[in-house]
């Protein structure tokens, strides 16, 4: 008789230490601070479908894009939900990096502590295939006489800091620059932005018609093969882009436990993995220890970038 979905992730978490708690005793939310499409919108999905085919909840996702905001307005939403697990955020490296610093109360001390981090994120320097420049080298010498807008998730992230790092490294300034809630084909072909940085998946289904001019990934990307790395032209500015889930820090251990078993079943699944070869994404489970300290060295690493930009 073939064995159902459900009772395989049940059969799964039947594991030494498993914690033993009631939770969950009703509906779970997780919260994403981007729109659906994106490769942390799908993993989460596939965490809230197995969370609750194995503890008989319901469980759904979120998404609370934060309107040029970045993630923080849905961070908020988790950090004044209750404790208990009954709100778990989705969370970029911003969240807890520069959430904190950037003024807003609730964000300041960070009230997050990470469950486990999941997801590598393949972010995209990329332009139209007519824009007058299709390498870093012309871009920079077009931009000497030429304003070049950048389009990008939120001036306060990550993955824009490492955009001015750069044009500041190779001796340019982006003319202007705005941000969007999404980034994808639409944005490069209505020609709202004449850069955007984005995320490689936000682009798959027009990569015919763009040209990624570089890549915030620790490799080259095999869908752009062409394209640098951020760290191979300005080294320095190395960084790692990820997603994990994160709770506030006074939920219980038992909560991030049961958490921590589903989402690590589910992120080396074959269909996650399936999606991670398709996506160029990087797929895994690190847990809470490990992740508390892979935040700790890209604090260290933003650092000297925002001493590069000067914020």
């Amino acid at each position: 008789m073939k064995t159902t979905k459900p009772a395989l992730l049940a059969a799964a978490l039947m594991l030494p230490g498993a914690a033993l708690a009631d939770y969950p005793t009703g509906p779970v939310q997780f919260v994403v601070p981007w729109p659906p499409g994106d490769l942390e919108d799908v993993l989460t999905r596939m965490i809230a479908e197995d969370f609750q085919a194995a503890y008989g909840q319901p469980a759904a996702v979120l998404n609370r894009p934060g309107g040029g905001g970045g993630p923080f307005p849905g961070a908020v939403d988790v950090a004044m939900a209750p404790p208990d697990g009954s709100v778990i955020g989705s969370f970029v490296i911003d969240v807890p990096l520069v959430g904190p610093h950037i003024g807003i109360p609730q964000l300041d001390p960070n009230p997050f502590e990470p469950v486990g981090i999941f997801l590598t994120y393949p972010f995209v320097l990329a332009t139209a295939r007519t824009a007058p420049f299709q390498t870093m080298d012309e871009l920079v010498a077009f931009a000497q006489e030429n304003e070049v807008l950048l389009g990008h998730f939120g001036n306060e992230i990550p993955p824009t800091a490492v955009s001015f790092a750069l044009a500041a490294s190779l001796g340019f300034d982006w003319g202007e620059d705005a941000a969007f809630d999404a980034l994808d084909c639409v944005t490069l072909s209505a020609g709202d932005v004449d850069v955007i940085n984005t995320t490689i998946q936000l682009v798959l289904p027009c990569l015919d018609d763009i040209t990624v001019l570089a890549t915030i990934t620790p490799e080259r990307l095999p869908m752009a093969p062409d394209a640098p790395t951020v760290a191979e032209l300005v080294p320095d500015l190395t960084l790692t882009l990820w997603n994990g889930l994160f709770v506030h820090r006074d939920t219980p251990a038992e909560v991030r436990d049961r958490i921590a078993e589903v989402a690590s079943v589910t992120v080396m699944s074959e269909r996650a993995q399936t999606f991670a070869a398709d996506t160029g994404a990087q797929v895994y489970w690190m847990g809470a220890e490990e992740a508390q300290a892979q935040i700790e060295r890209d604090a260290e690493t933003l650092a000297r970038i925002e001493a590069l930009i000067g914020d």
